[in-house]
């Protein structure tokens, strides 16, 4: 039962973070190079979604559109998954504005225009700059995915207090191996995202923050 609820939470995982890339990388770039309606437009969003607690916006999605009969997984996808893309705006807005200015002035003056320079010449670099601090988001969404049982998705936690339920008892040794997985999952992820950032970083970049160290 905890085997099977490990895999729905690694699925959620995994589609509330893709949710959250698809939907964040836009705002970021709005709230960088929109014009006013789409830099006010992006940051309501990411104000509201990171403003308001994971619990609250399941129960909005979930009872609140309970006339459109919404389905556990829909509202909990949208609720998490643009919560995820919030938090993810920012990160994918820092490493873009971490690139020099320069580099998509020079794509410019070759010819390329204002979308090729963002696709080809500044993305490519802040996808990433924007890995060792989207682990953390990584992180956060395994161990947020526990707060989906409260619509019903019969995730790890779920499978917990099923297990706690027939058995009458064990509570301590049911939590305490399920707090295991969770620590497993987060500490096996962070140490793969790290080795991926490490493989992926950009040439020079590690040279130049040796650098500034020293200075």
């Amino acid at each position: 039962m905890l085997i099977r609820g490990t895999a729905v939470a690694l699925e959620l995982t995994f589609i509330f973070l893709g949710v959250g890339v698809v939907v964040g990388v836009p705002v970021a770039l709005a709230q960088i190079y929109g014009n006013r309606f789409g830099r006010i437009a992006a940051s309501i969003f990411e104000q509201i979604f990171r403003g308001l607690p994971a619990l609250v916006l399941l129960f909005l999605f979930y009872f609140g559109l309970s006339d459109l009969n919404v389905s556990p997984l829909i509202a909990a996808t949208l609720a998490m998954g643009l919560r995820s893309a919030a938090y993810q705006s920012q990160i994918f807005r820092g490493a873009i504005q971490s690139i020099e200015a320069g580099q998509e002035l020079a794509a410019r003056s070759i010819g390329m225009s204002r979308y090729k320079a963002i696709r080809y010449i500044v993305l490519p670099q802040a996808i990433r700059l924007a890995l060792p601090p989207w682990s953390n988001e990584f992180t956060n969404m395994i161990k947020d995915t526990s707060y989906v049982f409260v619509v019903g998705i019969v995730e790890l936690m779920r499978q917990g207090r099923y297990i706690v339920a027939r058995e009458f008892g064990d509570a301590l040794l049911v939590y305490s191996f399920i707090a295991l997985i969770y620590f497993f999952l987060t500490y096996a992820g962070n140490h793969l995202l790290g080795r991926l950032a490490r493989r992926l970083t950009i040439p020079g970049e590690a040279a130049g923050e040796s650098a500034m160290e020293r200075i």
